[in-house]
């Protein structure tokens, strides 16, 4: 499990520096990359509950044998 969150973990930190680097390029402003920010939080909020919550031995088949989770999608803001 640690290697499968540390893994996803560098997934979502690359769309962070995607962001950052957009910005210094004048691609994005400051509102763009703060919706990227505030993104990157909640997906890795709900990546660490995934992978420290519960027990190991049910969540480690969940990753082999399961399509594989949308962290990114799944810290986006809900709209109403």
């Amino acid at each position: 499990m640690a290697e499968y969150h540390a893994a996803q973990l560098a997934d979502l930190v690359a769309r962070v520096a995607e962001a950052s680097d957009r910005f210094r390029n004048s691609e994005l402003n400051a509102f763009d990359v703060d919706h990227v920010l505030f993104q990157y939080s909640r997906a890795a909020k709900e990546l660490w509950k995934f992978c420290n919550t519960g027990d190991v031995e049910l969540t480690a088949p969940q990753v082999r044998e399961v399509p594989p989770i949308d962290w990114w999608d799944r810290g986006a803001p809900r709209t109403r």
